[in-house]
């Protein structure tokens, strides 16, 4: 074969492969209630039949183009699956609170801002629609880390402090570095959430000021029985559930137990059926 050959065949091999990768991703720009527009990263389905929808919420200061691991995680299981962006807890506002209040009190100001979470909420309901408008599945699994845990546990119906009214319009919820009562939630404030939630921590993910990553065992030790999860990660800390850091060892757990979660759920008995690797996880 000659080298002109053998040059158009790679070139044309490195040409379809950059397409399909391209095609696996899609920057949108959605239109919310408020009649604001949103941004979302869209991953979608590698499986021929789409599993469901997965809308991920970052944390404070994060954006459409954080959490690649979870977005190609469940793209793999074939969840069409979004990121969100939230222009009221993004990068710029983040910074904005930091400059003006330094570190420890900007962020505290940020994740109890009622606005915040109203545009949050919003966020991950003009994602669910376009999600369901593009996959036959009715099942939907909405998963936060951080700041988008606690907008998880606001859409599934935790009671709070910060005025917000959450729709429970998913069939699971996971929350990734969760918060125990304190600034955003009174004590048992997830007492009466029924549906199914995986909640995952790590035994180095401190909470805001310093408190124990304990702390965030809080909701699951509220929540009454019925497909309720808590993974704790050995050694993982805040940054590694965000999929930044030496976070390699953390994902792969996060991912695991996100599958085995998602299993029990879908099998309807919500049993863990094998343990994972680097994780301790406790079911009711």
């Amino acid at each position: 074969m000659g080298a002109f050959k053998v040059l158009l065949i790679a070139s044309t091999l490195w040409f379809g492969i950059a397409c399909a990768n391209a095609s696996a991703q899609e920057t949108v720009s959605l239109i919310r209630e408020d009649q604001n527009v949103t941004a979302v990263l869209a991953y979608a389905p590698k499986l021929v039949v789409c599993s469901g929808i997965a809308v991920v919420s970052p944390g404070a200061g994060g954006s459409e183009h954080g959490y690649r691991y979870l977005g190609e995680a469940l793209s793999a299981l074939g969840y069409m699956t979004i990121v969100t962006g939230h222009q009221e807890s993004g990068a710029r506002v983040l910074r904005e609170h930091l400059l003006r209040d330094g570190i420890q009190r900007g962020l505290a100001k940020l994740i109890t801002d009622p606005n915040a979470y109203r545009g949050r909420l919003m966020d991950v309901a003009a994602a669910q629609r376009w999600a369901f408008e593009r996959c036959g599945s009715s099942k939907s699994i909405l998963i936060g880390h951080s700041m988008g845990a606690a907008t998880v546990m606001l859409e599934a119906g935790a009671r709070n402090n910060v005025g917000a009214s959450g729709a429970n319009s998913f069939s699971a919820y996971i929350a990734l570095s969760p918060q125990g009562s304190g600034l955003i939630f009174p004590e048992n404030a997830w007492a009466h959430i029924e549906a199914p939630v995986l909640m995952l921590t790590g035994t180095r993910d401190t909470e805001l000021g310093g408190a124990s990553w304990e702390t965030r065992t809080e909701p699951y030790k509220g929540m009454a029985t019925g497909c309720k999860w808590l993974g704790v990660i050995d050694g993982a800390t805040h940054m590694n559930l965000a999929g930044i850091g030496r976070s390699r060892s953390a994902e792969v757990s996060t991912t695991q137990t996100i599958t085995a979660f998602l299993d029990g759920v879908h099998r309807g008995d919500c049993r863990l059926e094998k343990p994972i690797e680097g994780i301790e996880i406790q079911t009711k």
